[in-house]
């Protein structure tokens, strides 16, 4: 497997001068399983527009461009980018996208072609030239190609929101972005006027069953790319509920799990190239003896990893 990021941004694009080191578009990457296999992106954020454009001089001299797509969730930074995915206007395509079941009235075709309105785009979705097939995924296993195993999970997200785990020739890829960890969200104060005992014992054992689950989808994995947009103090201060991880928790729960390498991602949109290299510094001293065993590092946008 070659996993390319062209996107390690989360919320909101975040270009400037700040920003160039680690990259300012949102979360898009691109999986090449080699020649026999179909290629694989998961997210579709301002990033799918650049490997759009490198997928069409990849794949379209040669005749059909044939692409396997996973999205993690339907919120705006995850799929503002493909109407300016270039390949959708191409005949030739062909287009596997699979993604979270919704319980709104639209699934996620409807979701995602609804940008291809005029009050939004100058093109409407019954323009578009490639064939798309839409499939909507709860926690599952399947296979792409008949030996690509994927593995979904949902996550701790507003919007229903899977990880993907992609196993293939005995290596394995883990992605959960957009995730925070499971929390009892009863009262655990006696004090409380809300609080109720049996609630509270359940609410708890329910969000450790959870976290363990999450623990066992990423056990193993050669690569985890995880969401890691805030900081413990950050998250405490403001932020639960938001859907997004510390850099202390995935750090910790992925070196639990026996993650070999680990890359932090979903860059909050407020972070300049200076703030991420001051916090890398510091979580590598921080967590050196985790480093050892485990690599870690904050996401880069062009970074290309090879299992």
């Amino acid at each position: 497997m070659e996993i390319k990021l062209w996107g390690v941004r989360g919320s909101i694009p975040s270009p400037g001068a700040d920003t160039i080191k680690y990259g300012g578009n949102t979360t898009c990457l691109s999986i090449d399983l080699g020649p026999d296999k179909k290629e694989i992106i998961i997210d579709g954020g301002s990033g799918i527009r650049l490997l759009g454009n490198h997928l069409v001089k990849k794949y379209l001299p040669a005749g059909n461009i044939d692409i396997n797509m996973l999205i993690t969730h339907t919120h705006w930074d995850h799929i503002m980018g493909f109407p300016f995915f270039t390949p959708v206007y191409i005949p030739t395509t062909k287009m596997k996208i699979y993604g979270p079941v919704t319980y709104e009235e639209g699934g996620i075709d409807e979701i995602i072609g609804s940008q291809f309105q005029y009050r939004y785009f100058p093109v409407i979705k019954n323009e578009l030239s490639a064939k798309i097939e839409y499939f909507p995924l709860k926690e599952t296993v399947f296979y792409l190609d008949d030996e690509v195993k994927i593995t979904t999970k949902y996550l701790n997200h507003p919007v229903l929101c899977l990880g993907y785990k992609i196993e293939y020739r005995d290596k394995v890829f883990c992605l959960a972005t957009d995730s925070e960890p499971y929390r009892n969200v009863f009262s655990l104060s006696p004090d409380d006027p809300d609080y109720d005992e049996l609630a509270a014992e359940e609410g708890e054992a329910a969000a450790q069953e959870e976290n363990r689950k999450l623990v066992d989808f990423y056990r193993g994995a050669d690569l985890l790319i995880h969401d890691a947009q805030y900081t413990e103090a950050e998250y405490k201060n403001g932020k639960l509920g938001w859907g997004h991880s510390s850099y202390e928790y995935i750090i910790e729960t992925a070196s639990a799990a026996g993650v070999k390498e680990l890359v932090l991602t979903h860059h909050d949109p407020e972070r300049t190239d200076e703030e991420l290299d001051r916090f890398a510094a510091v979580y590598y001293e921080k967590y050196s003896e985790i480093n050892k065993k485990m690599h870690f590092s904050l996401a880069v946008e062009g970074t290309v990893f090879k299992l």
